[in-house]
């Protein structure tokens, strides 16, 4: 099987590949890197066309939408760990790096791989399995459709681990018609090791980015785990043992339950899709002191930790240039922009979804920030009203915290989390922004070192 046709397009550690291996080409990401530039605006009618179905509709677009993606139960057998690790490396321009990134997906890390003209190779990536006949408020069931599957995966596949994740409250939309199958590298593949030893510039780092997240899983075999709920708004004890949110959402969707049963925790592992599976990192250090090539640890407890640092690092940098640095852009999930960012002299800052969290910690790093003249906010649509969510209006008040100019930016307030157009319409409000600055030269990596070193809550330091 293809590498293409297994991977999903929609996925965090798809779109943040292509969003960084496009800035490292010289390119934007419209309509997020799904269709070329060309057809951009043809989709963003249909899309709004598909905005003004009533809600039930759009939902059922958008579900079919990611299980249009989906591979068959009986060909995961086809999928070859190399296969997907050589598509991840063809991604990128043939050239040498200064900084090869290898670990946790995260929006903030896109950003600092794009100012130290950097590349990333994930250890993660989703494989999206089709099953049929299991509602989403089900997860014994839909692990006892597809475990056999899994299994026949990780038979083809000495080299992975499974985290098979069931999230009915963010996803599911999408887990109405399939599973979501994450996997997992614990050793470097052929591909990785061969990019980074024609790639990585003379005397350049190797950096393992380490998310510590971790999620209460249920163990299948030694290889395979089973992860109920996934990082949001909602805390793993409301997943396993309910309560009032829980209640309400599932009375929303006419479920037939008010808490979920899922098979038993017995443990936790690193979260399914932000965490890092620590035998990579011995990895890396292996291959590299048999390289002599020398290492550093990017280490964070959860994704939305790294974007502060990485906005007041990209601020100084500016600074430094005489770059202006009074503009906040704010993107969120797979919503990424690091060309326009640099293009429009923004200050990024990563959200991991709309949650009222993540809106909290943008929040509070506005409270110990200089203010920004402009804030502009992306909203990313998962098309359902899950647990936690920060409504539009919220939002909007937090863009209200610019001096000048505070908006949501490609968002129809009165559509969100369903206004599937954004996904293209928000790249086109940006390329309107009208300041345009010269792309500065790479961030030195010891300047950046120096700068993440300072911060309490990220850890950047010689390889283990």
């Amino acid at each position: 099987m293809k590498a293409s046709k297994a991977v999903a397009s929609f996925d965090s550690a798809t779109g943040m590949l292509r969003a960084l291996s496009r800035f490292l080409a010289g390119r934007d990401v419209p309509a997020i890197g799904q269709v070329p530039a060309a057809f951009a605006v043809p989709l963003s009618g249909l899309l709004g066309a598909v905005n003004r179905l009533p809600i039930a509709a759009r939902e059922r677009v958008y579900a079919a939408s990611g299980w249009a993606e989906a591979i068959a139960q009986h060909r995961l057998g086809e999928v070859r760990s190399e296969a997907l690790a050589t598509w991840v490396t063809g991604h990128y321009p043939r050239r040498r790096y200064p900084v090869i990134f290898v670990g946790s997906a995260n929006g903030a890390l896109v950003h600092l791989a794009a100012a130290l003209d950097a590349a990333w190779l994930p250890q993660t990536l989703l494989l999206p399995v089709r099953r049929r006949g299991v509602a989403p408020d089900d997860p014994r069931g839909d692990l006892a459709a597809v475990r056999a599957s899994g299994r026949a995966l990780l038979a083809a596949n000495p080299d992975l681990v499974l985290h098979h994740m069931h999230d009915p409250n963010q996803d599911r939309l999408m887990i109405a018609g399939m599973t979501y199958f994450r996997i997992k590298w614990r050793r470097l593949p052929l591909a990785y090791r061969q990019f980074i030893r024609d790639h990585l510039a003379p005397g350049g780092l190797l950096v393992g980015v380490d998310c510590t997240l971790r999620w209460p899983t249920t163990r299948i075999d030694d290889r395979y785990v089973f992860q109920f709920g996934a990082l949001g708004d909602a805390t793993p004890e409301e997943y396993h043992h309910g309560g009032p949110r829980v209640a309400d959402l599932l009375a929303r969707y006419h479920a037939p339950t008010r808490r979920w049963d899922p098979p038993p925790a017995d443990g936790d592992s690193p979260e399914a899709e932000w965490g890092l599976d620590p035998a990579l990192l011995d990895d890396i250090h292996a291959f590299a002191d048999r390289h002599r090539i020398p290492t550093r640890l990017l280490r964070f407890d959860t994704p939305e930790r790294l974007s502060p640092a990485v906005a007041d690092l990209c601020r100084s940098w500016y600074a430094d240039r005489d770059l202006p640095t009074d503009r906040l852009l704010v993107e969120s999930f797979l919503l990424l922009e690091p060309w326009w960012t640099l293009r429009t002299g923004s200050v990024p800052y990563w959200s991991v979804f709309g949650t009222q969290a993540s809106r909290a910690a943008l929040e509070s790093y506005l409270d110990t920030c200089d203010p920004y003249d402009e804030i502009r906010i992306l909203l990313f649509n998962h098309g359902t009203d899950s647990i936690g969510l920060a409504g539009a209006h919220d939002w909007r008040r937090t863009a209200a915290r610019a001096r000048k100019i505070g908006v949501l930016t490609g968002v129809d307030a009165s559509a969100y989390p369903r206004d599937f157009a954004g996904f293209v319409r928000s790249h086109r409000e940006l390329s309107k922004i009208r300041t345009r600055c010269p792309l500065p030269l790479p961030l030195d990596a010891a300047r950046a070192a120096t700068v993440l070193s300072s911060r309490d809550e990220v850890i950047w330091q010689p390889g283990e």
